[in-house]
């Protein structure tokens, strides 16, 4: 296992552990507050959610697991984040990809001059394997995303909101990760493409092997397609275990996906501070 820990599946069989975020604070301008011992495990071949509401520090979980805190004056104060276990915190986000492990920004991130195909290609930047190799992922990703070939000469600048998220996960592709941290892929996407979106992001785990962590407000989108979820709220962890469980907890289906023993509710009617205090009791 290359060092790394084990932990059990949804089935009690043991597999091992890739990226393990241990109590972890992180704190921005050297005085707010924002991650207040956030833990999780990313066990290998598995869909982990971190879910939450906005502001809730996913985000900042996920960078800073790729160490992209500093250029926004933040940084991890306490705790440890491996990978394979080895620290990993200090390592440059390039490096960090040289390891198997990178992040699809939230907001479709594109290189808008650029071509699809052109943004695709850049996500091979750091591998050395040949052009035979680094062709035969690009055909890969065009397989998983026939749109992209489509329109793989058109500027992406130009392109829609839906494509453009599809270049942002086919570029994370292209470096040939074993682990991808995904960031709000619904964010403004119609519910049909959120669904077609959350399809692929199943068959890569499935067919390529690739462990994801997607952060994610769509609650109920992410639980379904997820195997295991983390719940935070005001950057503190405060519920977590296997997608299927977190469904049907009666505290998640009120306050994150809108429903109760009496029926649908709206947000708005759910006395949400009542479950916080208990939850960080």
């Amino acid at each position: 296992m290359q060092g790394g820990t084990a932990m059990l599946d949804n089935t009690g069989t043991e597999t091992e552990t890739l990226l393990d975020v241990s109590n972890i604070e992180v704190i921005y301008n050297s005085v707010i507050l924002v991650l207040k011992g956030v833990s999780l495990k990313v066990p290998k071949g598995g869909i982990t959610a971190l879910l939450g509401g906005n502001g809730a520090g996913k985000t900042t979980t996920l960078k800073a697991i790729s160490n992209l805190l500093h250029s926004e004056r933040g940084a991890v104060t306490k705790g440890t984040i491996t990978y394979r276990g080895e620290r990993v915190q200090e390592l440059s986000p390039e490096a960090l990809v040289k390891r198997g492990v990178i992040q699809v920004m939230e907001g479709r991130h594109c290189f808008e001059h650029l071509t699809i195909e052109e943004n695709l290609m850049t996500g091979a930047y750091t591998r050395g394997d040949g052009k035979g190799a680094v062709s035969a992922d690009l055909e890969m990703v065009y397989n998983y995303f026939p749109r992209l070939r489509e329109r793989r000469k058109s500027q992406a600048g130009y392109t829609s909101g839906g494509e453009q998220q599809m270049c942002a996960i086919g570029r994370a592709l292209m470096s040939r990760p074993e682990t991808i941290l995904l960031d709000e892929p619904s964010m403004g996407l119609a519910p049909q493409l959120v669904e077609e979106i959350f399809g692929i992001v199943k068959d890569l785990n499935e067919r390529e092997g690739v462990s994801f962590l997607l952060a994610e407000q769509n609650t109920n989108v992410a639980l379904r397609f997820a195997h295991h979820g983390y719940i935070l709220e005001s950057g503190r962890v405060v519920m977590e275990g296997p997608a299927a469980e977190l469904r049907e907890n009666p505290d998640v289906k009120e306050f994150y996906l809108g429903v109760s023993d009496e029926g649908r509710k709206s947000f708005r009617d759910v006395r949400s501070y009542r479950r916080r205090k208990r939850w960080l009791a």
